[in-house]
């Protein structure tokens, strides 16, 4: 039996980078890999692409600002409301220090499932005649014209789960389960935090949401409160 279990955190990101692209799970704060995310900013790793579906909004991921540890994002959504106080994320990208990439809902995880499936890209009509589609090819098929969105894979990717085997097959709990599936396909190395450790045979195969041979190492960590802003 191949054991992927790390003692910790810090253990299990030994080799992550300077310059690394990382995939980090959840949306808004749930299924969100946070002791992961804390483990990344003790590292000190810097200039990181990072992609998530959000980030500063009670993701924890606003801390990788700190210290400037961001080079780039790719999200779904990233300003808060008006009125709403502003993240560092928001504060640092206003002031040219940080890209953003926005990309659509459904484009962002259908170009991770891409990845994972090893396809070329994704047809979309999504984005067609705004500003979405600058620097972007356009094919006509039967008449209808399609913005080719490219895949999304990454160096890392960080998830959650609820419960994991020491082999690394993945049980989620309700709503965490989100992005975290799709981006266990798209990234060379994949870590999973997880709330429970059991043995292989204790997760019921029609639970598994993730099958251990997309894992990498698995980490046992106590959930981390959520931190929102203004």
């Amino acid at each position: 039996m191949i054991d992927k279990t790390f003692a910790s955190p810090d253990d299990a990101l030994h080799d992550v980078a300077d310059g690394a692209t990382i995939m980090f799970g959840g949306f808004v704060s749930a299924g969100t890999p946070s002791n992961l995310i804390l483990a990344l900013q003790r590292r000190g790793t810097r200039g990181i692409t990072g992609i998530a579906n959000n980030i500063g909004l009670g993701d924890l991921l606003d801390v990788l600002c700190e210290k400037r540890q961001l080079a780039k994002f790719v999200a779904t959504f990233a300003i808060r409301a008006s009125g709403a106080r502003k993240s560092l994320f928001e504060e640092q990208y206003a002031r040219g220090e940080v890209a953003l990439e926005l990309v659509p809902q459904g484009t962002f995880v259908e170009r991770i499932r891409a990845a994972g499936a090893g396809l070329g890209g994704v047809l979309t009509r999504t984005g067609l005649g705004t500003m979405a589609e600058e620097g972007k090819r356009i094919i006509n098929i039967d008449g209808a014209d399609y913005l080719l969105e490219l895949p999304l894979r990454a160096d890392f990717a960080f998830i959650k789960a609820h419960r994991a085997d020491r082999m690394g097959n993945l049980a989620y709990r309700m709503a965490g389960r989100n992005f975290n599936p799709a981006m266990a396909t798209a990234a060379d190395v994949v870590i999973a935090e997880v709330e429970q450790v059991v043995e292989p045979g204790e997760i019921d195969p029609e639970s598994v949401g993730t099958p251990g041979v997309y894992v990498d190492r698995v980490v046992r960590c106590d959930p981390v409160p959520v931190r929102w802003y203004g």
